[in-house]
């Protein structure tokens, strides 16, 4: 095959530097070509953005302000707003070069390209050095500013306990309610929602009426008015009442789950009703006990009665008080007291039907309704035949020999409350709820302790909240002999005077864990991301 050399390449020498180039209508190489022409002029090579930082957004111009996370799509875009020029030329590429968090500095890569002359194209690299300004946003200047309200929503229980309000601030970070709240002061009886607009307090209301049993009204009131425009200035408020905690059903039934709707059973039969809050505010009713009426009981017995529904299992249960049947002083048998005839309540044996029959075994103990040896004040309960009443109304399992474990929790709960001097924070409490206080203030630590131990109990309750993975958590030292508040972290524990302790104490605390404990898995915990903001860093 003949060789057929291919067409010559006509080179010229570039007019500035002489290196031999193919032919463009500037006769120039590239390299002088940029240092002729600069296409980057008129884009400014430093620039600023405005963070606030009281509620985590940058400033989009013109006017709105918005959350982004930082080297996130969202931010670059707020970058490339703040540049002028880019109209005239193409922007091809753009990312963050990166920076360390406190610096205070956004650095970010361009890659434009522009027609320079006849046919010709050039493309150049650079960067662009952002300054982060702090500041404040319109509403969180309302925000420290006093009465700047425009919509208040008022939450109120009427409730000897604060845990409704514990596990309504968990619904609320779950759902992400609280972003338009301007404020949240607790007040007795409950929490005030404060908003700049009267759109996000009835979103705030419906959110309420989906998860619990409220009934709400609301009121405006007059502030200004223009008679020439025709135009009003109004402040709105929302009172927002939860229900304290029936059909074809006995009168006597425990109430296991509260949503938008009560969820009551029978523990005899196993029949279940459902209570909506229409139909309970139509005719309220307050509930004959509560949880601060609840007694330990120890299972003796259980024998499965045959009935099932869902997940509870009726079963015939033969109970006592818890330490009832303790051994005191030595070991001998005349010190073992095991006479359930004896007519000392203490020691009586009660036998009862209970719904717990899937989980209870004997030598578990429960939590129950002690209704033979209680006074109730009460007009509907006097009026029941005694045959219908039970001598004990077992409720729900619990685990001393675990609560007797000095442990550390591995997880934790956050707050809608960001920093300790928020409006209506005068005392170191949990969260939102607690900050007040006073003489309630041990009541609303062991109401909080009580609710982190029905989460880490009912995992069907920890599905409906965010737990997150607890860091740098510390043991306490377990040879102070008085009552310590561990945080949440951490369980309270009552440190009882080893100097006349009895053997029997001695075995309760070598009591082995219950193996059927529902402890929080590590795939239930999420990560907090909250360090990944660009405030400053606090010293060591």
């Amino acid at each position: 095959m003949e060789f057929v050399p291919g067409p010559a390449v006509h080179r010229v020498l570039c007019a500035d530097c002489g290196t031999p180039i193919i032919p463009n209508s500037a006769n120039l190489c590239v390299a002088c070509l940029r240092n002729t022409v600069d296409i980057t002029e008129g884009i400014p090579k430093q620039s600023s953005v405005s963070f606030c930082r009281n509620c985590e957004r940058f400033l989009s111009p013109p006017q709105s302000w918005t959350l982004a996370r930082p080297e996130s799509q969202e931010l670059l875009a707020i970058c490339l707003k703040r540049l002028k020029g880019l109209n005239k030329v193409r922007l091809t590429e753009a990312h963050f070069i990166w920076t360390e968090p406190h610096s205070k500095r956004l650095r970010v890569s361009l890659t434009i390209q522009k027609e320079v002359l006849t046919s010709t194209i050039l493309e150049q690299i650079f960067e662009i050095e952002y300054l982060v300004q702090h500041g404040q946003c319109p509403d969180c200047t309302k925000l420290a500013a006093k009465n700047t309200w425009k919509a208040l929503v008022q939450v109120r229980q009427k409730v000897s306990h604060k845990r409704t309000f514990l596990y309504l601030e968990q619904l609320i970070l779950k759902h992400g309610t609280q972003k338009d709240t301007i404020s949240v002061k607790e007040v007795r009886d409950g929490l005030d929602f404060f908003y700049s607009q009267r759109s996000h307090a009835i979103k705030m209301v419906e959110f309420l009426a989906g998860v619990v049993p409220v009934r709400s009204k609301g009121s405006e009131q007059l502030l200004s008015t223009d008679t020439h425009s025709g135009t009003a200035n109004y402040k709105f408020t929302y009172s927002v009442e939860i229900a304290r905690q029936l059909s074809n059903i006995s009168p006597l039934t425990i109430c296991t789950r509260v949503g938008n709707s009560f969820q009551l059973l029978d523990p005899a039969t196993l029949q279940t009703c459902e209570i909506s809050a229409h139909i309970y505010w139509r005719a309220p009713f307050v509930s004959l006990a509560t949880v601060t009426d609840l007694v330990e009981f120890t299972i003796l017995d259980v024998e499965p009665s045959g009935t099932v529904r869902g997940k509870w299992v009726s079963a015939d249960a033969q109970v006592a008080m818890s330490g009832a049947f303790k051994s005191h002083g030595s070991y001998s048998d005349q010190d073992i007291i095991m006479d359930h005839e004896s007519s000392s309540v203490s020691t009586q044996i009660f036998h009862t039907r209970t719904h717990l029959g899937a989980i209870l075994q004997p030598g578990d103990t429960a939590l129950g309704y002690h209704l033979s040896n209680a006074n109730f004040n009460s007009d509907d309960f006097s009026s029941l035949p005694s045959s219908r009443i039970p001598d004990i109304i077992l409720v729900k399992k619990t685990y001393p020999n675990r609560r007797k474990k000095n442990k550390t929790r591995n997880w934790k709960l956050r707050s809608i409350a960001k920093e300790a001097g928020e409006e209506g924070e005068t005392g170191a409490g949990r969260g939102v709820v607690g900050r007040m206080g006073g003489r309630d203030q041990k009541k609303v630590e062991e109401d909080y302790e009580l609710f982190l131990r029905d989460l880490e109990e009912d995992p069907e309750l920890r599905g409906t909240v965010n737990l997150y993975a607890a860091k740098d958590t510390k043991m306490r030292d377990p040879t102070d002999g008085v009552r310590k508040k561990g945080g949440q972290y951490g369980m309270d524990v009552d440190e009882k005077d080893t100097s006349n302790a009895t053997v029997a104490d001695g075995d309760e605390q070598d009591a082995e864990e219950e193996t059927d404990f529902p402890a929080v898995k590590l795939e239930e915990l999420l990560e907090e991301f909250d360090e990944m903001t660009l405030e400053d860093s606090e010293g060591p």
